[in-house]
């Protein structure tokens, strides 16, 4: 028996995911006149993890007072909303019918949605257990950071739910957010277990077990305990009821991946230039989709800087689809953003594959060296600096890969850039955007 026929609709602008990112592109777009700005979001309210998130490190309100989560996010829908746009929730993008033609799941029934462009926003999640490949019984209390957000928001800071006792493990600084948040649930934390160094954490409150893995869970029914080895080759076991998983993000791409789009390698987001267009003209993206976590400041600054791209794509100024060479990561470095360098200057976005103390960054194109310069500070893989557009300045559009590479050394002496996020901070690897 077949079911009832889509609703079909169209707007100008359809925004797919209603966090930092997408939040804030449709506070430019619906501010600029872009027509009708529609923003889907699958939760049942729009703000994204920030909105369950307590503590600040969200930017600031316009007195210049910190912002906690949920004041980020009110603040992020409440733009939105002066600005024009609508907000649809527990709705739920899950295909294409057509290029620029999404099939949607409402409450009122299924519809297909055609818009001029679409701004794709759908954020990153932390990679849950199974994909870890922690060895194991499959005991219940282990939890990524959105997972125990969401648990609290539904069922609060029961001890039968979320633990009494827990062990972070994670490499991000996003498992400062986790310590603080189980503290703040009554949750004794009785380590973080950290894969990398001790400072990919930072000053956490809690006793940090740097450079050591996670070898077995145990528990039956319940989590019981979490095994780990040391740099020294020895297992310790950590008793607890509640693990849970930080950082090593992998973007959120199923909407990204339905429309064939290709995706970049190691869990991203789908393919973007310099001005966050995909492969497919009129297809845009922003925030957490291409970058993993990072945070909430910055994919709202990649949200309103996606907005510019569409609004000039609309008027008819610029492409609506991905072009350029691609842009790849050598030497020490795990991966930069853009993937494809676009026919505009813009900034490179690059992450370390380890600790490098007095990095030299050069940038290459057919065996010739574009720039080669000292950066003033270490080079470090939890946190990924941002640089400017002169870094690729000289770069042929119709020339082969541009090389993005990293060594320690003395460099040349040249001059060095600032590290800043689009909003004009540093860039900081954090909760998701």
């Amino acid at each position: 028996m077949n079911g009832p026929e889509p609703t079909e609709r169209a707007v100008d602008v359809l925004v797919v995911g209603a966090g930092p990112a997408g939040l804030a592109a449709a506070a430019r777009l619906a501010a600029a006149g872009a027509g009708r700005v529609e923003v889907l979001e699958r939760d049942a309210a729009p703000g994204g993890l920030p909105r369950l998130c307590p503590g600040t490190g969200f930017g600031a309100d316009a007195r210049g007072r910190p912002l906690d989560g949920p004041g980020h996010a009110r603040r992020a829908v409440g733009a939105a909303v002066r600005a024009g746009a609508a907000l649809r929730t527990g709705v739920s993008a899950t295909g294409w019918a057509a290029p620029l033609l999404l099939e949607v799941t409402a409450p009122t029934g299924p519809e297909t949605v055609r818009a001029r462009a679409v701004v794709l926003a759908t954020g990153a999640r932390e990679r849950s257990r199974a994909a870890r490949l922690l060895p194991g019984t499959r005991a219940e209390g282990v939890f990524t950071t959105g997972g125990l957000l969401r648990t609290l928001e539904v069922f609060g800071p029961r001890p039968e739910r979320i633990g009494r006792r827990a062990v972070v493990l994670g490499d991000d600084p996003a498992a400062r957010h986790a310590v603080r948040l189980l503290r703040g649930a009554g949750v004794a934390v009785a380590a973080v277990v950290c894969p990398g160094p001790r400072a990919a954490v930072g000053a956490v409150g809690a006793p940090v077990l740097a450079e050591t893995a996670v070898t077995e869970l145990t528990g039956r029914g319940r989590l019981a305990s979490v095994v780990v080895r040391g740099p020294d080759g020895r297992s310790r076991t950590l008793a607890c009821d509640t693990l849970v998983l930080t950082g090593d993000w992998v973007a959120e791409h199923d909407v990204a991946r339905a429309a064939g789009l290709p995706l970049a390698p190691g869990g991203r987001g789908p393919v973007a230039d310099g001005a966050l267009r995909t492969t497919a003209p009129g297809v845009f993206a922003a925030g957490g989709l291409l970058g993993g976590g990072g945070p909430a400041v910055r994919a709202a600054a990649e949200g309103r800087a996606a907005a510019g791209a569409v609004l000039a794509f609309l008027a008819g100024r610029a492409s609506g689809a991905a072009q350029g060479p691609p842009v790849v990561a050598a030497g020490a470095l795990a991966r930069v953003r853009p993937d494809l360098l676009g026919p505009e200057p813009g900034p490179l976005l690059v992450r370390a594959g380890r600790v490098l103390v007095r990095p030299v960054l050069t940038v290459a194109q057919d065996g010739r060296v574009l720039r080669r310069d000292r950066l003033p500070a270490a080079l470090l893989p939890w946190r990924p600096l941002r640089l400017g557009p002169e870094w690729t300045r000289g770069a042929d559009p119709d020339g082969g890969p541009v090389e993005v590479g990293a060594d320690d050394g003395c460099g040349d002496g040249g001059r060095a850039e600032t590290a800043t996020d689009p909003a004009g901070g540093p860039v900081e690897a954090g909760a998701k955007g």
